[in-house]
C-alpha cells in the first residue's frame, strides 16, 4: 500500500467526523424543538386561522392555515422558528483545465429561533435573531498542481460556518427593515475548503409586503478581521427578493444571491427561480422549496455555472422564547 493511498484513506476517515457531527446536531435539534408550534402572524399575534389537527381539519381549513404560515415564512423578519435542511447541487465552469467537469453536493443545516420582543406602541412587530448555517461539503473540487500538471481533489469536510445576527421590525403598513451583522467562522475541517479567517461586516434589509407578495433588497459586506491567513478579504453580497404568494400554501419568485469580490474585481451573478409549498402534516407546518440558479457571471478561472437546490423546513416550537420573555420581563 503506497503512502498516498494510506493518506487518502486516513483523510476519508477524518471526513466522516463532520458528517457524524452534522447528524448529531440535526438529531438533537429535532428532538429538542420539533413539537406542535403555535403559529404567529406578521404582527406577532396568533394567526387567525389556527392549525387544525388531522382528525378534525377540513381541506379548506388546512389550506387556509397553510396559506397563513406560507405568508409568514415569506417574511424575512419572520417570528416562526424553523429547522431548515438545504440540499445544493453545483456544476462548475472556468478556464482551468478540467473545470467544466467538476461538480459537488453541499448540505446546509440552518436552525432559526427568532426572539419576539414586545410590540412597539405603534403596533410594529420587533424581532431579534441569530441564523447560523452549518455547511457539509461533499466532493468539493479543489485544483492542485502535481508534477507540473493541474489535477483536482474532491474534498468532503465541514465548511466555514456562516451566521447573521439582526434586529428586525415589521410594520403594520407592510414595510420591513432589518439591521445586523453578518459573519463567517473559520470552522472548516479541511484547510483547502476554508477561509482560515474570522470575517465580519454589516447587513441591511428593506422590504415591503403587499397582498400579492413581497419585494425587497438584502445587501451585506464582509471583511477579514483575524485568522491564520494573511489574504485580504472584502466581498459584498446582494440579494434582491421577489416573492408571489399564490394561495393554497404555494409561493414562487426569485431571490438570487450575488457577490462582488473587491480584491479580485470578480462578479458572481445568478439568475434564480424558486417555488415552495407549505403543508400541514399533523399539527406541524412544513415548507418544501425548490430553486434553480444559472450563473451569468463568475470568476474566469473557476466558478459555479448551475446550482439546483431543494430544502425542507419544519416550523417548530421555539424553546428559547419563554426564557427570553422572563429575562426581559415580558408576559
Amino acid at each position: 500500500m503506497t503512502e498516498n493511498t494510506i493518506c487518502r484513506q486516513y483523510q476519508r476517515t477524518i471526513h466522516l467526523t463532520p458528517a457524524v457531527f452534522m447528524l448529531i446536531l440535526i438529531t438533537v435539534a429535532i428532538k429538542f424543538a420539533i413539537l406542535p408550534p403555535a403559529a404567529t402572524a406578521a404582527d406577532g399575534q396568533a394567526l387567525e386561522t389556527t392549525i387544525p389537527t388531522a382528525a378534525d381539519a377540513s381541506t379548506e381549513e388546512t389550506a387556509q392555515s397553510a396559506d397563513a404560515v406560507a405568508r409568514e415564512l415569506a417574511n424575512p423578519n419572520s417570528s416562526l422558528a424553523t429547522l431548515t435542511l438545504k440540499n445544493q447541487y453545483r456544476w462548475y465552469t472556468g478556464d482551468l483545465p478540467g473545470a467544466d467537469d467538476q461538480d459537488n453536493y453541499t448540505m446546509v443545516f440552518q436552525p432559526v429561533f427568532p426572539l419576539s420582543l414586545p410590540q412597539a406602541g405603534n403596533g410594529d412587530k420587533r424581532t431579534l435573531f441569530i441564523r447560523p448555517g452549518f455547511p457539509l461539503l461533499f466532493n468539493q473540487p479543489v485544483p492542485r498542481e502535481e508534477n507540473g500538471a493541474l489535477d483536482w481533489d474532491g474534498i468532503s469536510a465541514l465548511g466555514d460556518i456562516g451566521f447573521d445576527i439582526g434586529y428586525g421590525v415589521s410594520s403594520k403598513s407592510g414595510f420591513i427593515w432589518v439591521v445586523g451583522m453578518v459573519g463567517t467562522l473559520p470552522t472548516a475541517t479541511d484547510s483547502d475548503v476554508g477561509g482560515k479567517q474570522l470575517r465580519l461586516g454589516p447587513e441591511f434589509l428593506l422590504a415591503k409586503f403587499e397582498k400579492w407578495g413581497l419585494y425587497g433588497i438584502f445587501p451585506s459586506h464582509q471583511w477579514n478581521v483575524t485568522g491564520w491567513s494573511d489574504e485580504s478579504f472584502s466581498t459584498t453580497q446582494f440579494q434582491p427578493v421577489l416573492t408571489f404568494i399564490l394561495g393554497d400554501g404555494w409561493t414562487a419568485g426569485s431571490s438570487p444571491i450575488g457577490f462582488y469580490n473587491w480584491e479580485s474585481s470578480d462578479w458572481t451573478i445568478p439568475i434564480n427561480l424558486n417555488v415552495s409549498k407549505t403543508v400541514i402534516l399533523g399539527k406541524t407546518p412544513w415548507k418544501f422549496a425548490l430553486e434553480a440558479n444559472y450563473y451569468v457571471e463568475q470568476p474566469d478561472a473557476f466558478g459555479p455555472q448551475w446550482m439546483i437546490g431543494f430544502s425542507v423546513s419544519p416550523v417548530v416550537k421555539n424553546p428559547f422564547q419563554s426564557g427570553f420573555n422572563r429575562l426581559i420581563g415580558a408576559n
